[in-house]
């Protein structure tokens, strides 16, 4: 018989990981989904940003993943490209997920919403995100992906077939519950 001290105590967390491929409108979306949520709703939400490129917000971040590295710093030191360098940060937070871990672990009993880094290579075949994502699924961390895709991409026959495959290929890598939402409709 097990005692009550000796059982872990998980607490369940909600959110949303906003992903999808730069100017697909992630950061207008988590400012537009926060806002309603806490006007319309009285839900309390944060905004975790962690894209370490974007210095252009447009809404107060919770946790910035720019506070622990930023792309620009990587780019400097490292001598990388904006995509390699993307990635070694991706990797650097993934070497330090206690960083992320216990900054997500002081907002208790809140809605969150991730801001994501726009390069598709990170969600389709690069697996820091996926391990990332994966470790807080472990945390009582219960998280849906939702892919945005700019309509203009669904105008074209080859555009739209490209985009539901980069969209498959990105659902079966993460691993999470997944919704496609077009933007600039």
């Amino acid at each position: 018989m097990t005692s009550v001290n000796s059982l872990q105590v998980v607490r369940n967390y909600y959110g949303q990981l906003i992903i999808g491929p730069p100017g697909s409108g992630k950061t207008t979306y988590c400012a537009s989904v926060f806002k309603f949520y806490q006007e319309k709703l009285s839900r309390k939400v944060h905004i975790i940003n962690l894209d370490p490129a974007n210095d252009n917000v447009i809404y107060k971040s919770s946790v910035n993943l720019m506070d622990l590295i930023t792309v620009e710093e990587v780019m400097a030191t490292n001598h990388l490209g904006p995509n390699g360098a993307l990635m070694f940060c991706m990797e650097y937070l993934e070497q330090n997920f206690d960083w992320l871990l216990d900054k997500l672990q002081q907002l208790r009993d809140y809605y969150l919403l991730f801001d994501m880094p726009g390069q598709v290579e990170l969600y389709t075949h690069h697996n820091s995100i996926r391990n990332i994502f994966s470790k807080l699924e472990n945390y009582g961390y219960h998280l849906c992906a939702v892919h945005m895709i700019d309509s203009h991409y669904c105008s074209d026959p080859v555009k739209f077939i490209t985009t539901l495959l980069l969209s498959l290929s990105t659902m079966l890598h993460i691993g999470l519950p997944h919704v496609n939402v077009l933007s600039k409709v």
